[in-house]
């Protein structure tokens, strides 16, 4: 539930759960995302979640903190709500043209690449949050043997599409852009798409997601 909601500049708050980053709190901040965003309060404009934080912005000539709060404050948050969206398959090639830190991975956790990609598409992530750039997806949670720091030196370019992993997160980069997270593969699959004005995301908040290798012959035919 809600420790504490305070002021976060002149037009937001932030309703703050903790910090701790888990599937029980971040849960907890979807349930707070879904009622509020399916009430349509007068006077909030946007709403973004994120691991263990909920911030609501809202337009001052209509609202302010004090009601907002009150309202935040009273809302009958159903404990049986459900906070999976869907469940999502998303392929991945981990041909070594897009595995550009398979090298780096298996020194830094000391396995070899077959079982670095075995623990991967062997796992069923939660989309914690989205977000740095439009649409990425934050995806946990690695096992512990999985788990390494970003790269020393982030790279100027990651390729769109690329997957990468950082300590207990994968994600999706859905643009190309700086970054400095362990790529071992990519996808063909669109996950962010601005021509959806409604539902640009493929993955959301709650969402789950299993990965599925494909050879580097079905990537590139895959949208024939």
């Amino acid at each position: 539930m809600i420790k504490n909601i305070s002021n976060l500049g002149d037009a937001a708050l932030y309703c703050d759960f903790g910090n701790e980053v888990n599937k029980n709190i971040n849960s907890e901040v979807i349930k707070f995302f879904k009622v509020i965003k399916k009430k349509g309060i007068e006077g909030i404009t946007n709403l973004t979640p994120s691991y263990n934080k909920l911030i609501v912005s809202y337009d001052l000539r209509v609202t302010n903190f004090k009601e907002i709060k009150h309202i935040i404050e009273n809302l009958n948050i159903n404990e049986t709500e459900k906070v999976i969206n869907k469940k999502l398959e998303i392929p991945v090639c981990c041909d070594t043209s897009f595995s550009l830190d398979i090298k780096r991975l298996e020194k830094k956790l000391n396995l070899k690449r077959e079982k670095i990609l075995e623990n991967f598409f062997n796992k069923e992530y939660f989309c914690y949050m989205t977000g740095f750039i439009a649409g990425m997806p934050f995806l946990g949670d690695l096992d512990e043997n999985m788990r390494a720091q970003r790269l020393e030196t982030p790279r100027v370019k990651v390729p769109k599409g690329s997957v990468g992993l950082t300590e207990q997160f994968a994600n999706i980069y859905t643009f190309e852009s700086p970054g400095g997270w362990n790529i071992i593969g990519n996808t063909p699959l669109d996950i962010f798409n601005s021509s959806k004005e409604k539902e640009p995301n493929l993955i959301n908040p709650g969402d789950l997601v299993v990965f599925k290798q494909i050879t580097l012959d079905k990537y590139n035919n895959y949208n024939e």
